[in-house]
């Protein structure tokens, strides 16, 4: 199955162009920079790396993911892949991420830092505190214990169509994994390996008004979205 990679990214210069490179060969993806408007010089560095960029100039994590979902669709993948364009994740986790789709084992699968081998630090405890109550949250209303909300994450394409996802800021990962688990699709964690940061600034922990705003959109999607 054809595969893309869908990597959101806004002011990810100093980063963009290892991520990219770190992709694992073997998975003959397609690499796609959906870029929020960056300030620097991401979008020329990421054409330089090989990737093709979008420019999704309007606002929200989840519109820039649905925006590469579309130009996925448009190279005919059948399999998409979500990637950070900061250096905190280890592309080449995507590798053992996509594998169960393509072997047919699985329709979506989400890499684990809470499973993998997260640096001391990498993972602050108000987002250790968030993941543990979104995560309860969905076990409670739906029956899937996820151990993480991770955004290094792969699902079929026609699966992910049929979930009609519709969040387009920072819940929009949350969306996926209650919808997923609504719909009864094969899901399956791998552990993944997660660091803090060595480049760039995170556009949400690094930030304690974006903390709050993407905490309280991660909590809302799993609570209410038991009404779809």
């Amino acid at each position: 199955m054809k595969v893309a990679v869908v990597i959101p990214a806004w002011n990810e210069a100093a980063s963009i162009a290892a991520v990219i490179r770190a992709i694992p060969t073997e998975l003959g993806a397609a690499v796609v920079v959906v870029d929020g408007g960056s300030q620097d010089d991401t979008v020329e560095i990421a054409r330089a790396a090989g990737a093709e960029v979008v420019v999704e100039r309007r606002p929200g994590y989840g519109r820039a993911c649905l925006t590469g979902v579309d130009r996925a669709d448009a190279l005919g993948a059948e399999v998409v892949a979500f990637c950070d364009g900061s250096d905190a994740a280890n592309p080449a986790d995507l590798l053992p991420i996509v594998g169960p789709i393509l072997a047919g084992a699985a329709d979506f699968v989400l890499g684990s830092r809470t499973l993998g081998l997260a640096e001391p630090g990498a993972l602050r405890p108000l987002q250790r505190a968030g993941n543990w109550a979104a995560t309860r949250l969905i076990a409670l209303r739906f029956g899937v214990q996820y151990t993480d909300l991770g955004s290094m994450r792969a699902m079929r394409l026609d699966e992910l169509r049929r979930l009609g996802l519709s969040e387009l800021a920072h819940g929009w990962p949350t969306e996926m994994q209650v919808l997923a688990a609504k719909h009864g699709l094969r899901i399956r964690e791998v552990p993944m390996h997660y660091r803090r940061r060595r480049a760039g600034a995170s556009k949400v922990s690094g930030h304690p008004l974006g903390a709050v705003r993407a905490g309280w959109a991660i909590l809302r999607v799993a609570s209410g979205l038991g009404r779809r």
